[in-house]
């Protein structure tokens, strides 16, 4: 059955096209489109996954959720040694933390601040901690991009991948200017021929 990647646009599942790409796997890819009006994924994606959310993987008919779990299990098995650090190594373990970082703490304010947006005046009391929490984890990831451009080491893995979509976020909203090692961190992924072909087959992602 191969692998297939349950697509929506403009989320987080373009990252795992990227590393598709990268990795040089086959697969095939299930597009769903954003509502127009609520920006809320379409109710196809609940015959996948009862949360309706993507990316979800499909490897072999076993549904994969979650994009950290998917980003690993694809390096695991398609990486042939890069894209992870060495197991064991105080690398791996940063690794480790930065897969977790991506998803939980950096995406929480992005996410409140998305929600909150809707609310008009009504959000005003929660901006300042929003745009506060915003600068925090922008500035975090700043700090620790390697001169190397990369979060761990100095070549290409999981964690890259999984960071890329809050530092993309970042960028978006015109933090760029403040954060320069993450301007230029987004500006190579998006120079890397794999990222051009995954944006390609993924269809609308951000305008970008």
């Amino acid at each position: 059955m191969g692998i297939i990647v349950h697509h929506l646009n403009n989320s987080r599942s373009q990252r795992v096209l990227w590393l598709l790409e990268e990795l040089g796997v086959d697969y095939e890819i299930r597009h769903y489109q954003r509502d127009a009006v609520t920006n809320l994924a379409p109710p196809e994606l609940k015959a996948v996954h009862p949360l309706g959310k993507s990316p979800l993987l499909e490897i072999d008919g076993r549904v994969i959720e979650e994009s950290g779990a998917i980003v690993q299990v694809l390096c695991e098995r398609y990486g042939k040694g890069t894209w992870l650090p060495a197991e064991g190594s105080d690398d791996a373990l940063r690794h480790l933390e930065l897969m977790h970082f991506a998803e939980g703490s950096a995406m929480t304010p992005v996410l409140l601040q998305l929600y909150t947006s809707r609310l008009g005046e009504a959000a005003a009391p929660l901006k300042p901690r929003i745009d506060e929490q915003l600068a925090a984890h922008f500035g975090y990831m700043e700090q620790i991009l390697r001169p190397s451009g990369h979060f761990i080491g100095d070549d290409w893995t999981g964690a890259d991948v999984m960071m890329s979509f809050p530092a993309e976020i970042a960028v978006m909203q015109g933090a760029g200017v403040h954060f320069p090692k993450l301007a230029a961190f987004v500006a190579a992924i998006h120079a890397r021929p794999a990222w051009q072909r995954a944006r390609e087959k993924g269809g609308d992602y951000f305008g970008m």
